[in-house]
């Protein structure tokens, strides 16, 4: 076996490696499933054989539709895709501009596969300028040298992944900043489950501010019980209540903040279950309705179901037991992963890159995504 096709081979094998866990749901979370993708590409790429963008395009978009697959009710579309998209192949505008000469500045990159950019503009690199100060030859197909093509794009793209690596390592701290600023002294915060991004949220204005949070338990994971915990611990006054009196202390809350599973291009979110009740009673009460989500978790796609409808269902056993008898008989139980929360219940985005109403949401994916990469 040659070294490339050995390369080739062990880089399979983590692709499906991940596959097999998300199938087996031993990756949960976007942020999890988006470090393991930056991961596995990263270890595609650097073993990757090519001789052109071409070749490197379809490599990429292979292992982004094979992840897309591994749960067919489509989680992994919002997980997965982002990071596709936000390492898979950036400066590629630049290199068409370089390399076909000042003619291309003026028409679209024959290959467009988008930088998606968490933390806001990229950062430019232009391959032109390396080529004369590093005498990198960027000469696709080169018959004499087939993989001199590769090994002149393979560090600008290495550089790009640990960009994305970077990022997401921080992007908790990043949101976390400018908590003080919108969490105010004496005020009630409702959340609901147990999002990463608005414990650190929490947290973070916890060191400037003192506030009361209600946490919801979230029935039937009821990860609201960590979440009170955890937030206890830091010193924070915290209640933990039902999911059923969400409604009942609503009058009493200031602001909600949750979590997000993934922002849709209209500006809706998927989010864990129960999010749906507390923006609604949020809405009824005219209580404003706060997002906290990494940038990553932006994706192009519009909701696919109705507006009610889950983006995945869990096992019915931990709503409903087997041995409650006949009754298991006559009802159909759902326990949905996520709910879909419309654009109009929610009041504002804080992401690492800032703070945005749901009406801006499409103008930030225009931005980070070209038409063309709407499907892998």
């Amino acid at each position: 076996m040659s070294p490339g096709s050995h390369g080739a081979s062990s880089s399979q094998r983590s692709v499906e490696t991940l596959v097999a866990k998300l199938r087996r749901r031993q990756v949960v979370g976007s942020r999890e499933t988006a470090l393991e993708t930056v991961l596995v590409l990263r270890q595609v790429v650097s073993k990757a054989r090519f001789s052109n963008i071409t070749q490197l395009v379809t490599l990429i978009r292979s292992v982004g539709k094979r992840l897309v697959e591994a749960q067919p009710k489509g989680a992994p579309i919002f997980e997965c895709a982002p990071s596709l998209h936000a390492i898979s192949l950036p400066y590629l505008e630049e290199y068409n501009t370089a390399s076909k000469g000042t003619a291309a500045a003026s028409t679209k990159p024959v290959y467009s596969i988008s930088t998606f950019v968490l933390q806001g503009q990229p950062r430019k690199h232009t391959i032109g300028a390396q080529k004369s100060e590093a005498t990198i030859t960027l000469k696709e197909d080169d018959p004499d040298d087939p993989d001199s093509f590769a090994r002149a794009l393979k560090p600008v793209f290495m550089e790009a992944i640990q960009d994305v690596l970077d990022e997401l390592e921080t992007v908790y701290d990043n949101i976390s900043k400018n908590a003080k600023d919108h969490i105010h002294s004496d005020e009630i915060i409702l959340t609901i489950g147990n999002s990463k991004t608005v414990e650190s949220f929490l947290k973070g204005a916890g060191h400037y501010r003192n506030f009361t949070v209600i946490v919801a338990e979230t029935g039937p994971s009821y990860g609201g019980h960590e979440m009170a915990q955890s937030l206890s611990s830091a010193g924070i006054s915290t209640f933990l209540v039902p999911d059923s009196s969400i409604y009942a202390i609503m009058s009493r809350v200031n602001k909600v903040i949750i979590g997000a599973h993934a922002i849709l291009a209209n500006g809706g979110m998927f989010a864990i279950t129960g999010s749906l009740l507390a923006a609604t009673a949020a809405r009824v009460h005219s209580t404003p309705v706060v997002v906290c989500a990494g940038q990553f978790k932006l994706t192009p796609l519009w909701n696919l179901y109705h507006d009610y409808g889950a983006l995945d269902f869990a096992d019915p056993s931990s709503v409903l037991g087997f041995e409650e008898g006949s009754l298991v008989d006559k009802v159909d139980v759902l326990n949905p992963y996520y709910d879909y929360v419309g654009p109009e219940l929610v009041d504002v985005f804080i992401t690492n890159d800032g703070d945005h109403p749901p009406s801006s949401v499409y103008r930030l994916i225009k931005e980070a995504y070209d038409d063309e990469d709407y499907e892998l």
